[in-house]
């Protein structure tokens, strides 16, 4: 009897071969599960309430997953493509989901012994479905301005009709063109500022064509301030504009009171030599990122001056970015070509808070978007919907190819690929089909969604792609099919692509694993449950 050999800690998990492998994909497919419903015009949305109670309702894929804390180191795969969507491309978080997992589905009965796993992902097809849809990609000609600008409102009301918002997308879609068209050209997304205000109605949203940012913290004396300014020059600063208990460890000797009330005056008069800078520069609005205190505040009050301390930086750096200007670090150097300047400046009521607005700004590359809405969460969902939209409008400002959504440039690729695997012989021929086949998981599930009978849509959709009716997809409203292109459905191509690329990349990881450890969790310190609360309590 020889003795075995022990290499693992005990109770490591190994797991080998093909059972293995059908569980990861048996894994992915409960991820996919939990999004499924959420796809399309129909899609429902999800509450999801986190350990620390907090509930969250969103319709978008990536937020969902994230929510979800997944444990399974396969299924983590889908929660990342699908955070990688949202990251690059903003929309269609939930196809990419859906997408990979399909893919596992469809190739799940050629995983038996004697198919090495290395051949099933080489004979994927994702390359020439990516050429394809590049192929047959419709661009849209950028010298004519109102033509790009229909077909930008037209893609972001696409990804705003699953949402939560859809019944007012024309309106957000508009409002979201008109914020991307506002920027400079590297289409930077923090230059859209999102503040979201609760009450009023969702109509009651605005696009502010400057900075709006909530009023700070206050001193005495702020409400005797002018809030209400015509082309005022604007100082940033980055400066504290209060008296501070000296703290360096400085010890100074004094013998007679004199002495004493000298120190305690230069102190002063440093204060009161930067406000007087700031005076004389002209500057009649400062904003500082340091908290201004409240001598200050009735110095400038004095003075018809606004101040504003505490502004949070990117505020600051939007303010910037609107009215021109640089941030300063010392009120020495306050010339005139380093305040910001803007055409009105006022403090509005906004439902229950108040907003600073600098509008009329010459140099605008930045907006602000208020949300008004009545539930917290319902703003947080029109936030995320919104974001999606603008990450769709700069994708598509940036490549001007379309192609026709609702599941037609799935059904297309499918019938092409479909046609393409006739011409090869071999195993790959089997592959190439279930890949087509997994593609139609798109339009399955649009009519799941809306409570189609799905088996009938897509009979009729792979007889009018056959026909060559290549932009038939699923129309949700009528029950049918139609051209969807022509009913104005469009998504940027980069879009499928990048879904199509990450879908099939992680369908290839996963299908490549043979061999799953899992080292246990060390037992020297007691389990997650006894933890301490932090600042020394048991």
């Amino acid at each position: 009897q020889p003795t075995p050999v022990i290499l693992l800690k005990e109770g490591t998990d190994t797991s080998q071969g093909i059972p293995q492998l059908v569980s990861n994909i048996n894994a992915c497919q409960v991820i996919a599960e939990a999004v499924r419903t959420t796809l399309g015009p129909r899609g429902m949305d999800k509450l999801i309430v986190d350990d620390r109670g907090k509930a969250t309702i969103s319709n978008d894929g990536a937020t969902i997953l994230k929510l979800l804390d997944v444990v399974h180191p396969a299924a983590k795969t889908l929660v990342d493509i699908a955070k990688s969507q949202d990251a690059e491309v903003g929309d269609g978080t939930t196809s990419v989901t859906l997408l990979a997992a399909e893919f596992l589905k469809q190739v799940k009965p050629y995983i038996s012994s004697f198919w090495d796993h290395k051949s099933l992902i080489q004979l994927l097809p994702f390359c020439q479905a990516v050429n394809k849809i590049k192929e047959i990609a419709v661009s849209v000609k950028k010298e004519d301005k109102d033509e790009q600008r229909s077909l930008l409102e037209k893609c972001a009301a696409t990804a705003l009709s699953s949402k939560l918002i859809s019944q007012s997308k024309e309106f957000f879609s508009k409002m979201v063109v008109d914020a991307v068209m506002m920027l400079d050209d590297l289409l930077q997304l923090k230059m859209i500022g999102i503040k979201k205000v609760q009450g009023g109605a969702l109509e009651d949203s605005q696009l502010v064509a400057g900075v709006a940012f909530k009023k700070t913290f206050s001193y005495a004396g702020f409400e005797m301030q002018p809030k209400k300014y015509q082309s005022p020059k604007i100082a940033l600063l980055n400066v504290e504009l209060e008296l501070k208990a000296e703290k360096d460890n400085a010890e100074v000797r004094v013998n007679t009171v004199e002495d004493y009330q000298a120190i305690v005056d230069a102190e002063w008069n440093i204060l009161y030599d930067k406000l007087d800078k700031i005076h004389k520069s002209g500057a009649k609005v400062v904003l500082s990122k340091l908290p201004i205190g409240d001598v200050a505040t009735q110095y400038f009050a004095d003075r018809d001056m606004f101040c504003a301390g505490r502004v949070p930086e990117e505020d600051l750096k939007r303010t910037m970015m609107a009215c021109g200007g640089s941030i300063q670090t010392s009120v020495s150097a306050l010339m005139d070509d380093v305040l910001g300047r803007c055409e009105l400046f006022e403090e509005t009521q906004i439902g229950g808070e108040r907003y600073n607005f600098f509008t009329g700004c010459p140099k605008a590359k930045t907006c602000t978007i208020i949300l008004r809405g009545g539930a917290e969460q319902f703003m947080e969902e029109t936030e995320r919907s919104l974001h999606d939209a603008i990450m769709i409008v700069r994708r598509a400002i940036k490549n001007d190819s379309v192609v026709a959504g609702g599941g037609a440039i799935e059904m297309e690729l499918s019938k092409y690929l479909r046609d393409y695997s006739r011409t090869i012989p071999g195993k790959q021929q089997l592959l190439i089909g279930a890949y087509a086949k997994a593609l139609e998981i798109i339009p399955r599930q649009l009519c799941d969604n809306a409570g189609f009978d799905a088996t009938n849509i897509l009979n009729k959709l792979r007889a009018k792609h056959a026909q060559g009716g290549m932009w038939y997809g699923v129309d949700v409203n009528n029950e049918d099919i139609a051209d969807n292109f022509a009913a104005c459905v469009w998504e940027p191509a980069v879009v499928r692509i990048n879904a199509l690329t990450a879908a099939s990349e992680a369908a290839c990881l996963i299908v490549s694993v043979d061999e799953t450890i899992r080292n246990p969790r060390s037992t020297v310190d007691a389990g997650p449950g006894a933890r301490g609360r932090g600042r020394g309590r048991p």
